[in-house]
């Protein structure tokens, strides 16, 4: 880090409303809508004028705790790689002490198929994402797009060198994805289909300096001051580049780019801009009264501490970025900047010169200092972006990987590594160093933890990312006891959201057959009218439409059914003569409740988010269950079942919460409700943080004892 910056970074006195603006930022980072690429379609191909690098065989480069990995790109003063260089042109130092390089090699790649090979697999789940991003003639990038720190107007003029970016530099075997920062990093699917992306870039819209919510969480602190709603927003945006750079971590070990595209942030706003409600728009009287001592010593005092309290916060992204492996590319959309307001910004006087010029360096030394400690390059302060969006390419297309094994103690500290080599006039650029393990890390590897216990596996894998991924619906099966020795089965379906840049067919409605093991009838009806807010289904055997779920209302279909197996069929009807959209066939054991053992009908999940929601449920003894299983921190989730004793013994069920390893973390407090269920679990998320769970219920007496399991995952 430059000497000035690093001054800055030590300087920490003074600072507690800025730090409640980071505990806040670290609780609401993350959550909902964004925008993303749709799954792969054709792969654009190569102009037929591009040259194929060959990707020679090697031996697979191997790893372990002492084996450093370091990947080197090496450019001559006209930023054009060296590829002729050879081991002993390279000097590897750890902590200033020279390394002996145990393995060499020279990547080249540039993103095409080899000659004879078949074309480029697409990618259909993570699975695909993994085998295929873990081959070396493969280049992996994602777009993080900052809508927070983007003028609209910016991000409309960035979408063409984006949109050529792709169109000319990238190839049928790359892999791409685009994030905006409040998309779970966990939601972020690569893509081949290059054209969705460029359909995803054109809908990109900056708002910054706009703090009018879009959604529910943006709701919940739109009356903050604008100060804070800043320093919100910086959070969310590192936590989206921290989660994005351990998702490409996961991804493999091999070099990946993150292309930031944003303005900077914002450390500091000045007095004109300041609000005690972000909600309410500028008043000019107030602006023109706030500009009076902008340039005064106590203004530059503030923003030096605000300066210093960002690029502190910044090292965990460095840090995650270099654990993983992953160079960030921050592209400045302003281009060559003069200033950083403009008349749009500011109602009333505008702020100084000496202000205006201040804040322009502060938002981009932090795109700067983002891409040094990361091995990128900062695209800012230039009118030639595509120039540095075609280098990005290079980087990542000529490269040297060096090996050697480190003596670094296990401490669990950043220990530094330098690169040098033997020829003059050459730029070098590589990871600035690793974090080693601890004694604590190895102790784990060398001791796994037990093996998860097969119910929670099967549990937690009904909410894989990509179970469902590709569906039109998604559903959830559930039992309870029914009449005459009849299990009383019920089938809840939500539409899942159309992926970004795609159009899908409106959906008429869900018709479902269901038969016994022998082949005979045991129901078939149809759950008809388009699923969404205040839509109901209308057909026989349907419920009411549910409490709405990503802006689409759950609708269900309920029949009784014989204990045993039980084949269902469900078809997605279209409108307008569209005929069948998608079919799921599903075989579900369905439990005799009249059975002398005791027994729990199938947990029906809700989900809450205001003290309304609650109360609206609590008095609803027939709303439809949710079948996301995808709950933010601000949520709660009302959990109700049956819980069957045999003869005249008393239910006295239990839940416990448990961590994706099947580990306790809490017990769960089982009310007795007289409607919707016989109990009930009321589980509040904000306590927990961002993973996946379990809820177990369990119920016991002297005939034996029976427990389900409810998986689920948390957000920010």
């Amino acid at each position: 880090m430059p000497r000035r910056l690093e001054t800055l970074a030590h300087a920490r006195l003074g600072r507690v409303a800025l730090l409640v603006g980071v505990a806040l930022g670290w609780v609401l980072q993350q959550p909902f809508q964004a925008q993303q690429a749709a799954p792969p379609a054709a792969a654009e191909q190569a102009p037929a004028d591009e040259p194929v690098v060959q990707l020679p065989e090697q031996p697979t480069f191997r790893g372990g705790i002492s084996f450093v990995r370091v990947d080197v790109i090496v450019t001559d003063g006209k930023a054009a790689p060296i590829t002729d260089l050879k081991e002993s042109d390279f000097e590897v130092l750890e902590d200033d002490t020279p390394q002996a390089i145990e393995q060499f090699r020279l990547i080249k790649v540039d993103g095409n198929p080899r000659p004879g090979e078949p074309p480029p697999r697409q990618l259909r789940n993570r699975d695909d994402e993994e085998t295929e991003a873990a081959r070396d003639d493969v280049r992996v990038f994602a777009i993080l797009l900052d809508d927070y720190h983007v003028r609209r107007a910016n991000s409309i003029s960035i979408r063409e060198p984006l949109t050529r970016f792709i169109q000319t530099q990238l190839r049928p075997l790359d892999m791409l994805a685009v994030m905006y920062p409040l998309q779970p990093a966990s939601d972020v699917s690569f893509t081949r289909d290059h054209a969705s992306i460029i359909r995803a870039i054109e809908r990109f819209e900056g708002r910054k300096y706009d703090y009018r919510p879009r959604n529910q969480l943006e709701e919940s602190y739109s009356r903050y001051p604008t100060e804070t709603v800043e320093r919100i927003r910086n959070d969310v945006v590192m936590g989206a580049l921290r989660g994005l750079s351990v998702r490409l971590g996961s991804l493999r070990e091999g070099r990946k780019s993150i292309i930031f595209v944003s303005e900077g942030l914002t450390a500091m706003l000045p007095p004109q801009m300041r609000r005690a409600d972000a909600s309410a728009p500028q008043d000019p009287r107030m602006a023109g009264v706030g500009a009076a001592g902008q340039d005064s010593p106590r203004e530059q005092t503030a923003a030096f501490f605000a300066q210093s309290d960002i690029f502190n916060r910044l090292r965990d992204v460095f840090e995650a970025a270099n654990r993983n492996n992953t160079s960030v590319y921050s592209l400045d959309p302003r281009g060559l900047a003069v200033f950083e307001f403009d008349i749009d910004d500011v109602m009333g006087p505008p702020p100084s010169f000496a202000t205006d010029r201040r804040v322009l360096q502060m938002t981009s030394d932090t795109l700067r200092v983002l891409s040094e400690e990361t091995d990128g390059r900062a695209i800012v302060n230039r009118n030639t972006l595509l120039e540095g969006l075609n280098q990005i390419t290079r980087d990542s297309s000529y490269y040297y990987l060096l090996g050697y094994n480190s003596k670094a103690p296990t401490d669990g500290k950043f220990h530094n590594i330098k690169v040098r080599v033997k020829r003059r006039g050459a730029d070098v650029r590589a990871r600035r160093g690793f974090w080693a393990a601890s004694a604590e890390d190895i102790s784990r590897i060398a001791n796994p933890a037990k093996e998860v216990a097969r119910p929670v596996q099967t549990a937690l894998a009904s909410i894989a990312t990509s179970v469902q991924a590709s569906r039109y619906v998604r559903t959830w099966v559930g039992s309870q006891r029914g009449e005459g020795g009849k299990t009383r089965v019920t089938v809840v379906w939500e539409p899942m959201p159309a992926p970004p840049g795609s159009r899908r067919e409106a959906i008429a409605g869900l018709a479902v057959l269901a038969a016994d093991a022998s082949g005979g009838l045991v129901f078939r009806g149809r759950s008809t009218g388009a699923a969404g807010p205040g839509r109901a289904g209308n057909g026989p055997g349907t419920a009411p439409a549910g409490p709405t779920t990503g802006g689409a209302a759950a609708q269900s279909v309920t029949f009784d059914a014989p204990p045993g197996k039980l084949e269902l069929r469900l078809t997605v009807e279209g409108t307008d003569g569209a005929g069948t959209l998608d079919r799921e066939n599903q075989t579900v054991d369905i439990p005799d409740f009249s059975a002398p053992q005791p027994h729990l009908s199938t947990p029906r999940v809700f989900r809450a988010r205001t003290a309304r929601d609650v109360q609206l449920l609590q008095a609803d003894p027939v709303a439809t269950p949710t079948v996301a299983r995808e709950f933010s921190r601000t949520e709660r989730l009302l959990i109700r079942f049956d819980a069957y004793a045999p003869g005249t013994e008393r239910a006295e069920p239990s839940a416990r919460l448990l961590n994706r390893a099947g580990q306790k973390m809490a017990d769960l407090m089982v009310t007795s409700i007289t409607a919707g269920g016989t109990h009930a679990v009321d589980v509040g998320l904000n306590t927990v943080p961002p993973g996946e769970y379990l809820v177990e219920v369990a119920i016991g007496g002297a005939t034996g004892e029976t427990s389900t399991l409810i998986a689920f995952r948390v957000g920010s």
